[in-house]
């Protein structure tokens, strides 16, 4: 081809005008790309990416949500907080976030009760929440606890000798009123001569093991609570009163349950209670195995429950009853005192296994104002919840998953557990060997002989 003075503007011209073109698209895509996004996320089993039941929930909101996160100087925990807020961003962008150090805020930290470092405090809706579980399923459960009206409220009733959820001895409930606090409950006490009522915005009522009778109007206001639509954790210790139930009979019977007399026996602790419990008491009641319930579900800890009794529903009862708890089967319920060596006497003790917990549930009315089901547990056992058994075996996740049953958290989202297994490489020592002799011998050789070559054909020019 010639090359004329012709041909070289036009050349000059094509290169110009496809100079103004590029640049023209590097604008345009920079332009969009502040408009439009795209992410994607490669990594196993997509952890990085919000799961379906947090974008559902993120839908439902209307409104700012405000994420405080007190946090110090600490980069790298400001760093996972705003990456996990980030994701829940993508989705819903009226979501702020701020950091503050609380080390610079003293007054702030304590009336909003923070406690630890990178706890999270949210607000939305005139209701607030603490989220210290720094994962997608804590952020996303404490989110809906907002949306739906704040934190569950717990009343303890107290006036009659109570286990006092904030006493430090050893048959109190400190330890687990504690654990209830970090979860996001609220509790107070509840003194029916002072507040003739149980407040509406109550999720849960616990009655923890009175130790003096009840006056009649208390278990009036009681019934009505349940005739209401309450929910109701109820414990019962089989010493002391046991025909009237420290006047809480009425009770029993609008729940159609009868507590057994006697106190359960169980051999099996008597045997090897001091090599794994540390006791052995036969009056320490072993659980192993459990029933289909949404409480129980894929629970398999053992717990332990001190000096207990039994429960049976009654037939003719309008409330479904699922036994929560059983004994073993060569366990019983000793009818007279427990000292010494104790034997099984027929037609006398209750033969095993011996229910010692279970729920209750019924639909409510459409005069209740509230949709889903009622829920009651009743265990004729407070100890495993005291101070000194909390920590025994199972018996602190066991009280968790009551109460999330009774104050209806099993119905927060269920957020996947999300694994990591692309962080970690596993050769075999075949492959390892393979791997290390081609870095250590194969390819110096390599780049020796090629060096060789090289060398050997410009030498041979």
């Amino acid at each position: 081809m010639k090359v004329s003075s012709r041909t070289r503007r036009w050349m000059r011209l094509q290169n110009r005008v496809f100079l103004l073109l590029f640049i023209a698209v590097i604008v345009l895509l920079a332009w969009l790309s502040t408009r439009y996004s795209f992410q994607a996320d490669w990594t196993a089993d997509s952890r990085n990416t919000l799961s379906a039941a947090s974008v559902e929930l993120l839908r439902r909101l209307e409104g700012e949500v405000r994420i405080t996160a007190y946090v110090t100087e600490d980069k790298l925990l400001r760093k996972r907080i705003a990456e996990l807020v980030a994701r829940y961003r993508r989705y819903y962008p009226a979501l702020v976030l701020n950091f503050v150090n609380p080390d610079l805020e003293p007054q702030e930290v304590r009336e909003r009760g923070i406690t630890m470092n990178g706890e999270l405090f949210i607000e939305y809706g005139g209701f607030s929440g603490k989220v210290r579980d720094l994962t997608e399923r804590g952020l996303s459960n404490a989110l809906q606890r907002v949306a739906r009206g704040g934190e569950r409220r717990i009343a303890f009733l107290g006036g009659h000798g109570e286990r006092d959820f904030q006493g430090n001895a050893t048959y109190d409930l400190r330890n687990w009123a504690a654990q209830l606090r970090n979860r996001g409950y609220a509790l107070y006490g509840l003194n029916l001569l002072e507040t003739p009522q149980v407040p509406p915005d109550t999720a849960l009522l616990v009655i923890a093991s009175p130790r003096s009778a009840l006056l009649a109007g208390e278990v009036e206001l009681l019934r009505r609570y349940v005739e209401a639509g309450g929910n109701l954790l109820w414990l019962h210790d089989p010493a002391g009163e046991e025909a009237g139930l420290f006047g809480l009979a009425p009770l029993a019977r609008a729940l159609g349950i009868r507590f057994q007399q006697g106190i359960v026996v169980d051999p099996n602790v008597s045997q090897v209670g001091e090599l794994l419990f540390g006791s052995s008491d036969p009056r320490i009641a072993l659980v192993a195995r459990y029933d289909q319930h949404a409480v129980t579900a894929a629970f398999t800890l053992n717990t332990l429950f001190p000096i207990a009794g039994g429960i049976v529903a009654d037939k003719e009862s309008k409330w479904d009853s699922v036994p929560l708890l059983k004994t073993l089967s060569n366990t019983w319920l000793e009818t007279d005192e427990v000292v010494g060596s104790v034997t099984f006497d027929e037609g006398k003790d209750i033969s095993g296994p011996i229910t010692l917990g279970m729920a209750l549930t019924r639909p409510r009315g459409e005069d209740q104002g509230q949709a889903g089901a009622q829920r009651i547990i009743v265990v004729a056992d407070g100890d495993f919840l005291s101070n000194a058994f909390l920590g025994a075996s199972g018996n602190l996740q066991l009280s968790l998953n009551m109460l999330n049953w009774l104050s209806s958290d099993d119905e927060l989202i269920a957020v996947p557990a999300r694994t990591a297994p692309d962080t970690t490489l596993t050769l075999s020592s075949t492959a390892v060997a393979v791997i290390g002799f081609g870095f250590l011998a194969v390819l110096p050789l390599g780049l020796l002989g090629s060096g060789l070559f090289i060398w050997y054909r410009r030498r041979r020019r």
